[in-house]
């Protein structure tokens, strides 16, 4: 396997085997700082956000083999070596063909599903499972590309798929569940438009019952709580824990899904982040930071472009032959990547899919990619980061992210506004969008005058930014606003 034929510590002096050792109700391997065989020790964790869940730096996503099984391939047993290693972050979707089903064969057999005789409670405890829907509406709306679309009967909403992915996962997969499973997240996926926005956001100030149409997020709000504000939760079920979203391509369609979110009901966000994301409108300066000031649990997501950066086209997959089975190169070693999205600040775990496993280490993904996550926040330099960005550039001339929307450079301050008053003048403005570099402050100039200096904060909420200008020639002055980048590029806008 390239992958670790080329990194940087050779595979070879790590593990001849997966060492394992229970503590508790976790199971953690035996990991080789310096390639000698050591103690066992934990693996890495973070506190997932305001959720406070100790999670995994590496989780295990639920596409590739998953997904798309090659021949020779168990994915059962892909999940079950997972867990087995020690990995409490589990990823899933209804748009995911077999993976749920695959989780639910898994699960039965690590006793994680309740009403089996080998269950054990503490041990569902100890993992966080999420899944993801793609359904924008909880009542009414339709199915088209902007509603989301149907991964189970014609006309199914959001709730229809949390009670698929608990049959599936736990239950008998036609409907039934037992009364004591749950989801500890449930993620609307895939936003990449303002109008999918409109559509979850419906009734969520008001959950009318009698409302023709419901969005998603008010619906998954009764099953999270136990309520029936929305009339479409009468039983008061509670089978889910959290709800997040995710995004691949707009990073303005995102921010305004978090702005949105007053009442803080979305706890998590799944987001692409690779050493290629500031060769588009980036994802690691704009709604990052917001979620990250939010407090949400953020989880990366495209650490290696889908394969992208290595042998598969960029572009979406959606077969077999698509599931990569070797990654790294000599050109861009795979550890560095992996690397490179953990270290972004914000992030608490990666999701990777994995092709293969093997019972040695260093011809196992799974085992490579968990050994290589063993990263602290914002662990790497960022020397080093821009280093590993040339690497990535090279590949395919960097046009890797085939899910990302194009490079948006420094934008001015959005919607400026000016509202004079008795009391002088106050200037209004929504974020500016930052383009290869970081936004570090925004500056106040009235009549060709510099007057202030405010630090940037991430936006996060649909309340502007604001500056009160009360000197007197604030009644008839003009104004600008301009935002300056870390790398001291400016864009102005006029009022």
């Amino acid at each position: 396997m390239n992958d670790l034929n080329n990194s940087q510590n050779s595979r070879r002096q790590f593990l001849k085997k997966s060492a394992l050792l229970a503590v508790g109700t976790t199971l953690v391997p035996t990991f080789l700082a310096s390639g000698a065989l050591t103690h066992p020790a934990p693996l890495m964790k973070r506190t997932f956000g305001r959720i406070g869940f100790k999670v995994t730096t590496l989780g295990l996503g639920g596409q590739a083999a998953l997904q798309w099984t090659p021949e020779n391939t168990d994915p059962v047993a892909i999940i079950e070596k997972a867990y087995n290693l020690g990995i409490n972050y589990f990823d899933t979707s209804n748009a995911y063909g077999p993976s749920q089903m695959n989780y639910g064969k898994a699960f039965t057999r690590l006793g994680l599903v309740p009403g089996t005789k080998n269950y054990n409670f503490s041990k569902r405890k100890a993992i966080f499972l999420t899944t993801k829907t793609m359904l924008r509406f909880g009542k009414g709306g339709d199915n088209s590309p902007v509603a989301g679309y149907s991964n189970g009967a014609a006309g199914s909403k959001a709730l229809d798929d949390v009670r698929r992915s608990l049959s599936q996962i736990f239950g008998d997969g036609s409907g039934s569940y037992p009364k004591e499973a749950w989801l500890d997240m449930v993620l609307i996926h895939n936003l990449n438009k303002m109008e999918e926005v409109d559509a979850l956001y419906e009734g969520y100030d008001n959950r009318d019952p009698k409302a023709p149409t419901i969005g998603a997020l008010a619906a998954l709000r009764d099953v999270r709580d136990g309520s029936n504000h929305t009339g479409l939760n009468p039983k008061n079920e509670k089978l889910i824990r959290h709800i997040g979203f995710s995004g691949h391509n707009d990073t303005a369609v995102m921010m305004e899904m978090i702005q949105r979110d007053s009442q803080d009901l979305l706890d998590g966000m799944l987001v692409a982040i690779n050493a290629n994301d500031q060769l588009y409108f980036n994802m690691q300066h704009n709604v990052i930071p917001i979620a990250a000031a939010k407090k949400m649990g953020i989880i990366a997501m495209k650490v290696f472009a889908d394969g992208a950066m290595y042998s598969k086209k960029a572009e979406w997959s959606n077969k077999v032959s698509h599931v990569v089975l070797e990654v790294g190169s000599k050109e861009l070693p795979a550890d560095q990547l992996i690397k490179y999205s953990l270290s972004t600040p914000g992030i608490h775990t990666a999701i990777i899919g994995i092709g293969k496993i093997n019972e040695d280490p260093a011809q196992c993904q799974l085992t490579f990619n968990l050994k290589h996550a063993q990263v602290k926040p914002e662990e790497m330099p960022e020397k080093q980061r821009k280093s590993i960005e040339l690497l990535a550039l090279k590949v395919k001339d960097g046009k890797t992210n085939y899910f990302q929307k194009t490079y948006q450079e420094l934008t001015p301050p959005r919607e400026t506004k000016v509202t004079r008053n008795a009391n002088g003048a106050q200037i209004t403005w929504h974020t500016a969008f930052a383009g290869d570099s970081a936004i570090d402050r925004y500056e106040i100039w009235r009549n060709g005058a510099f007057v202030e200096e405010i630090p940037f904060k991430p936006q996060i909420s649909k309340t502007p930014y604001h500056y009160e200008d009360k000197h007197s020639a604030a009644a008839t002055a003009s104004y600008v606003v301009k935002v300056v980048d870390k790398k001291n590029r400016e864009a102005e806008a006029r009022v």
